[in-house]
């Protein structure tokens, strides 16, 4: 079943707005409605990407990480895990400019 690019847009903003909201509204460190927002927002970016390639044959310049299953990480790297927003080329990106200056930096949004 094909979804409408159009619909699934609709829904990923308002899984956006949902999860700034609940962000905003933190009730602690581990704050399951974050949790929860973050779940749905992931889920409407896959089903708005995946529904704008098949019917435009087009992509978004950003993909889900995969989550890193690695046990043996200490507690500071287990707060980094899960799926999270990466631009195409970042990883590139990040060797070029290793010197400090942010103002210099590109977003590692890029263009077609």
């Amino acid at each position: 079943m094909t979804v409408d690019p159009r619909a699934a847009l609709d829904r990923l903003i308002a899984a956006l707005e949902a999860h700034y909201n609940a962000v905003a509204a933190r009730h602690g460190e581990d704050d399951p409605a974050v949790d929860d927002a973050y779940d749905v927002l992931a889920d409407a970016f896959e089903v708005y990407d995946d529904a704008l390639g098949t019917v435009h044959g087009e992509a978004t310049p950003f993909y889900l990480a995969e989550e890193d299953d690695d046990e043996d990480r200490d507690d500071e790297d287990a707060e980094d895990e899960g799926e999270d927003w990466v631009a195409e080329g970042e990883d590139e990106l990040d060797d070029d400019y290793d010197d400090g200056d942010l103002a210099d930096e590109p977003t590692g949004l890029t263009s077609r």
